[in-house]
């Protein structure tokens, strides 16, 4: 069997390298990985190809910092022509970004099936291309992979057909588990960065909906700047943050580093106190690794957490995420709900696409 799989952007690296393991123990399975160039920076891109022992892709595309209708359609177009080389079995694809849709667009057109990880994820805001990218994925798809029963009670919703929709879990469950007792022997960052377990906050500010903002950046900026008076706040800096932050003349008190691998990310998250963030996966990782997370959107796709009590949505409003930090800092939280499968998400996967 052969699958060929489409990466772009730094969280499918590391969703991917847990699957691509399981591909390479079941030895009958060879994987041809389409790097789309989404993500091209070292820092977002190739440490994590490393890091992880995922395969080189046999093709990088270079696409990047274009429009999203540029990209998508520069992707459409030379994927295409890959498949029409390789002729897969399966194209696999993950998430929620151009690369996303793309490679779900260009098999679907000359009729390969097509996989989506991570499928049914809904935050019901049209305006985000991440909401577009996956409602119009698990519509083109053959298999939507769920990792929640919300995500599957949203693909039933939209009259996708049971047969289609596999609960299989979170795969970045799977690779929590797997690279924490690597992340765990690397103390070496913290002392870089003079930190001790429990003593600071961890931050990560990148979507477009708050750094296209300078009002809204400024307001998160000025929150952090707060918290950072009482508590030490550490932000891995986004490199488009980074331009905004500089454009805008908007200024920093807190701890900033460049961005660093996911083993080093992990290590950040099991020694601080809690997270503040606009990521959608780390909302996730907060709860496997038993932090608490105010989440500086006003949607989230995990709603689960939200409803449970370990997450809370707060926007760009600086008096919320303030408020929001002092009550969750402090916070009395069930971290036991096994909401996200039970670590064998990879093995669900690929049994799937064997069958």
């Amino acid at each position: 069997m052969k699958i060929v799989t489409i990466l772009g952007a730094r969280p499918q690296f590391v969703k991917a390298s847990m699957v691509s393991k399981e591909m390479i123990e079941r030895r009958d399975i060879q994987e041809v990985i389409i790097h789309t160039g989404q993500h091209f920076d070292e820092n977002m891109s190739k440490i994590f190809f490393q890091e992880m022992g995922i395969p080189e892709p046999k093709y990088n595309l270079g696409i990047n910092t274009l429009p999203h209708g540029a990209m998508t359609g520069r992707m459409l177009e030379k994927i295409e022509k890959v498949l029409q080389k390789e002729h897969p079995d399966w194209v696999l694809v993950y998430g929620d970004t151009n690369s996303t849709l793309a490679g779900a667009l260009s098999a679907v057109k000359i009729h390969i099936p097509v996989a989506h990880v991570e499928a049914g994820l809904r935050s019901f805001n049209r305006k985000m291309p991440e909401e577009i990218n996956r409602v119009l994925t698990d519509h083109l798809c053959d298999t939507c992979f769920a990792p929640t029963l919300t995500a599957v009670e949203n693909l039933r919703r939209e009259g996708i057909s049971k047969e289609r929709i596999k609960l299989v879990g979170d795969v970045m469950f799977d690779a929590t588990i797997y690279y924490s007792s690597i992340a765990n022997q690397d103390k070496i960052l913290l002392k870089k960065l003079n930190l001790r377990k429990g003593s600071y906050v961890l931050a990560t500010i990148h979507r477009p909906e708050n750094t296209d903002h300078p009002d809204k950046l400024e307001s998160i900026i000025e929150a952090l700047n707060m918290i950072n008076s009482s508590e030490t706040v550490v932000l891995p800096l986004h490199p488009r943050t980074k331009n905004k932050l500089r454009q805008n003349k908007i200024k920093t008190d807190f701890k900033t580093i460049d961005p660093v691998g996911y083993t080093q990310m992990l290590t950040l998250f099991n020694n601080c106190r809690m997270v503040l963030t606009d990521s959608g996966g780390l909302q996730k990782e907060a709860y496997f690794l038993k932090k608490c997370c105010v989440t500086i959107r006003d949607e989230t796709e995990w709603v689960e957490l939200v409803n449970h009590g370990v997450n809370v949505l707060v926007g760009a409003d600086k008096k919320k995420i303030i408020d929001s930090y002092e009550i969750m800092r402090v916070k009395d939280t069930d971290f036991n709900q096994k909401f996200y499968g039970d670590g064998n998400t990879r093995k669900l996967i690929v049994e799937n696409l064997r069958a």
